[in-house]
């Protein structure tokens, strides 16, 4: 694996409970997976679309699914991303996906994510990315996580106060969503920022003393982490 360190884990499983007693499980997406993969994202499509990485390239051709987890598998393997099927329940409703992970004298990362409109609400997405988030702070090494949010997704700037991510400023025209290249709000958090408590002791902590009138409902953020 070039530039990973033996820390890096894959095949990976992860597994935790949300602060409300959900169960989350992120494991490798595989082929099996396409039929209801493809059947949540249908369901779901009015709900992702305006949040969608999209190519610039209208002649791009769309991969299939055996070719994004071919895709998925290589990448992983190299320790270039880390592509996790997201469930809830034993049913799969989402995924969270680390790319342009850099090892070396930066340690960093880039956070991305997506989940059904059914689960919304459910502290799925932030307990997701807190099990995520230990796993390559505490175990790999990485030393920074990064999450970009369009400033329209309200909900996903809910994930990312929820745990305690610090704001790094606008950055103009940054992924190309919905068919135009869009502003996003960067966020990012430091092993420094955590001074030694687990991302999930700090979003059970933080969740503990908001009011349940200022939960948003989590939608996902930067799929373009996937690529």
């Amino acid at each position: 694996m070039a530039g990973a360190p033996p820390e890096w884990v894959w095949p990976l499983r992860l597994a935790g409970t949300t602060p409300t007693g959900t169960e989350v499980l992120m494991r490798p997406l595989v082929r099996e997976d396409g039929p209801v993969f493809q059947s949540v994202r249908r369901a779901n499509a009015a709900w992702l679309e305006p949040w969608d990485a999209t190519s610039p390239d209208p002649d791009a051709p769309a991969r299939t699914f055996d070719e994004l987890v071919s895709t998925y598998e290589a990448d992983a393997a190299a320790g270039r991303s880390l592509p996790l099927a997201l469930e809830s329940g034993g049913r799969l409703v989402g995924q969270v996906n680390v790319g342009t992970v850099v090892f070396g004298s930066f340690r960093s990362c880039t956070v991305g994510y997506w989940v059904s409109r059914a689960v919304a609400g459910q502290m799925v997405v932030p307990t997701a990315v807190a099990l995520v988030g230990d796993h390559l702070l505490r175990r790999v090494g990485l030393h920074r996580l990064e999450i970009n949010i369009r400033p329209e997704n309200t909900a996903s700037l809910a994930v990312v106060r929820k745990l305690g991510f610090r704001s790094e400023g606008r950055r103009p025209r940054y992924l190309h969503i919905d068919g135009e290249w869009r502003d996003h709000l960067a966020f990012a958090l430091t092993v420094e920022d955590l001074g030694g408590e687990p991302l999930t002791a700090r979003l059970a902590r933080i969740t503990a003393t908001e009011q349940p009138s200022q939960q948003s409902l989590p939608r996902h953020t930067d799929p373009g982490a996937e690529s």
